[in-house]
């Protein structure tokens, strides 16, 4: 007796339910599991401290086995050579740090839920890619120190470097230590995002002099940049932490929520913006006047450039084909005298 074999569906173990079945699993162990959290103490500065050293390898690597082989063909001089090592430099920073708290924003859901920005503040307990990003920020602004002496950076500059370095210093480490490491974050973000566009663009120009539109659309980040800045600080600090429920100073729970640091906060960011606007606006007067000078003279040069005269011969000159002498009257051809 032979046996026919039924096709019986079976919902419970159907393929489309295993998968979906395994997703939700995986989805509650993610969930459950356990998440291991930090908080910033003294013990922060050993690891600075290493990191600050790994900052000055890389910065020797990037500039022994990348810019030199690149200056080397460029034959720039000794300023252009200067600025090209330093835009090298932070453009390969900048990529990495805006690629990375880019990551960070997505994996933590700050950029799709903004209001985690300013709720449940303070936010003392960090993630470890959190603390990391802040640990390695502040180890290579620390090392960008050293680096002005083993540059060799000129005396012109090294006021300007400082004045850049010593800010982002006190921005991040201000971030860090008040508990506003998620506004930070996205600021740090939109400022890395917006600096790339700035030495890319320098960096096309010291390789090419014609390579001007790039600094156009890195005009329209950095008053984007600005915008979003004081905009972003003023609705989480200046409205979202306001309204919090947690309201006082409490340095054992770390928290910072009190009207004078919010105020503090507020007025050191918006100094920063507004003095990065005014160096802005200053610059982009001065590249307009240098481009109407170089117009000027060009056009200067083309109306002073004098006519070609017409060259003529001793005995006369030439009219239609004919040479002819001074007073009208053509030359007489001399006989050849047979040798």
């Amino acid at each position: 007796m032979a046996f026919r074999r039924r096709n019986k569906s079976y919902p419970f173990f159907s393929q489309e339910f295993l998968i979906q079945n395994h997703a939700d699993i995986v989805f509650a162990v993610l969930r459950w599991q356990k998440v291991t959290l930090y908080h910033y103490g003294w013990k922060d500065c050993a690891t600075i401290l290493f990191y600050f050293f790994i900052a000055i390898i890389l910065h020797a690597v990037v500039q022994e086995y990348l810019l030199d082989k690149v200056n080397r063909r460029l034959h720039l001089s000794k300023s252009k050579n200067t600025k090209f090592n330093e835009s090298g430099q932070l453009c390969v920073f900048h990529l990495v740090s805006s690629v990375w708290s880019f990551y960070i924003l997505i994996t933590e859901g700050y950029l799709l839920h903004p209001s985690t920005l300013w709720e449940n503040y303070p936010h003392v307990h960090l993630r470890f890619q959190v603390k990391f990003f802040y640990l390695t920020q502040l180890a290579y602004w620390l090392h960008a120190l050293p680096e002005l002496y083993f540059q060799k950076v000129r005396k012109e500059e090294i006021s300007r470097q400082l004045q850049y370095i010593c800010l982002y210093l006190l921005h991040i480490s201000a971030a860090y230590l008040l508990n506003l490491s998620r506004v930070g974050l996205v600021l740090l973000f939109l400022q890395y995002v917006s600096e790339l566009g700035f030495h890319i663009a320098r960096l096309l120009y010291f390789t090419d002099e014609n390579h001007q539109k790039m600094f156009d659309l890195w005009a329209v980040s950095f008053v984007f940049t600005r915008m979003s800045t004081l905009t972003l600080m003023f609705l989480a600090v200046g409205f979202g932490l306001a309204r919090s429920e947690y309201q006082g100073l409490d340095l054992e729970m770390g928290n910072f929520n009190t009207v004078l640091i919010r105020m503090t906060v507020l007025l050191l960011v918006c100094l920063t913006q507004s003095w990065l606007l005014w160096k802005f606006i200053r610059f982009q007067l001065r590249r307009w006047r240098e481009f109407r000078h170089e117009q000027a003279v060009r056009k200067k040069s083309a109306a002073k450039q004098p006519l070609r005269p017409l060259k003529r011969d001793s005995l006369g000159h030439h009219e239609n084909g004919v040479l002819k002498a001074e007073n009208g009257a053509s030359p007489r051809t001399k006989k050849l005298k047979s040798p």
